[in-house]
């Protein structure tokens, strides 16, 4: 089994008078992370999965006599894949303003103001944790630093789900099936998504231009749609925990790129099973977009998992002048070039370091990933 980092965060929640949330895309662990959280607590427990079509019936017209029939007399309330549930934010509501001995433990693969539209603010009455695929970290407590490195080409390829990890003989089809059959059944129940063929068509080409600037407009013309379109769809990918964006940093510097956008997927495999590319790295052409992704994503990760409040850039003038990442917190700048193949050190460009103050930069390749994905 492989420990998850925040089952302490996620603990340390438990019973102090909130519903605590878990986000995570489809087959990420959310299950699994919960079953875990709770095992030693001794607790009596009522799990639910409401992509169980009598658990949504259950879930219909709630108020307080109701929910206190269904739950009886466990301390814990899980509720699986929550999203599915019609009215979950009147659901949680009551049970945490009403019935305050139960915990209530909720996991969702979409954000429930994306699928159901909360129609009671939870403010104040939440835990909210993002669980995304296996962390380096995590696999580096697992079974050690030396085999993790060893299996970077096939994180880069195959990515981090826990089924692809823990069986990765069976890695293509598990990936494949991931990407074909999961991670979009959400989205394709909203009547937001009125073709899901476009969506399908949107991740491809999103996937062809990791680590370059996303054009909405050339998205469009590309995939023969309008604007308002792909913006929504990948607006409800994001929400979806498929894809995350990397906005441009601007200090309103002559030239500098203010509005742009870089778009990464929060797993590299889902990169290759929808380009239908799994080429061994010494046959491919896109090495460098997939290290970028990898990196940017896992640090992502890591940020998430130690709650740290960084914000994430990358920076570019029209110049072409460009650094692929950056990492700004209170004061300071971490400005990082990422690069699969790197013999030189690094410098950052003259414009950045004159417009900028207190940068520190580095260089991020597979000699010394380790301590950039490690150290935050």
């Amino acid at each position: 089994m492989i420990r998850r980092e925040q089952t302490a965060y996620a603990k340390a929640r438990l019973f102090k008078g909130k519903a605590l949330l878990v986000f995570g895309s489809r087959q990420v662990g959310k299950t699994t992370f919960v079953q875990n959280l709770i095992a030693d607590l001794n607790k009596k427990t009522l799990f639910l999965n409401g992509d169980e079509s009598d658990v949504l019936v259950l879930f219909e017209n709630p108020n307080v006599s109701k929910l206190k029939n269904i739950i009886g007399d466990n301390e814990i309330l899980v509720i699986d894949e929550a999203q599915r549930i019609t009215k979950i934010g009147i659901v949680l509501k009551i049970i945490v303003d009403q019935i305050k001995t139960v915990q209530v433990i909720a996991t969702g693969s979409s954000s429930f103001e994306l699928a159901n539209k909360l129609n009671e603010p939870l403010t104040g009455r939440k835990y909210e944790m993002f669980l995304f695929p296996i962390a380096f970290s995590e696999m580096v407590a697992h079974s050690g630093l030396l085999e993790e490195k060893r299996a970077l080409e096939q994180r880069l390829i195959y990515g981090n789900y826990p089924e692809i990890i823990t069986n990765p003989i069976d890695a293509k089809e598990h990936i494949k099936l991931i990407a074909n059959s999961y991670l979009y059944k959400d989205l394709f129940l909203l009547e937001q998504i009125s073709k899901p063929v476009l969506l399908q068509k949107i991740v491809k080409a999103l996937a062809l231009q990791v680590g370059s600037e996303v054009n909405y407009n050339e998205l469009a013309k590309l995939i023969q749609i309008d604007n308002k379109t792909v913006e929504k769809y990948i607006d409800l990918l994001e929400k979806a925990f498929v894809i995350f964006k990397l906005p441009a940093l601007s200090n309103n510097v002559r030239n500098e790129i203010k509005k742009g956008k870089k778009i990464y997927f929060y797993d590299n495999g889902i990169i290759n099973a929808v380009t239908a590319n799994f080429n061994p790295l010494a046959l491919r052409t896109d090495t460098g977009s997939l290290w970028e992704n990898y990196i940017i994503s896992e640090r992502v990760k890591q940020l998430n998992i130690q709650q740290n409040e960084a914000n994430s850039y990358f920076w570019r003038t029209t110049q072409q002048q460009e650094i692929d990442y950056i990492e700004k917190s209170d004061n300071s700048i971490l400005a990082c070039e990422i690069k699969w193949n790197a013999k030189t050190k690094y410098k950052i460009p003259v414009t950045f370091s004159v417009n900028y103050a207190n940068v520190t930069s580095k260089i991020v390749s597979p000699e010394n990933y380790e301590e950039f994905l490690l150290t935050l």
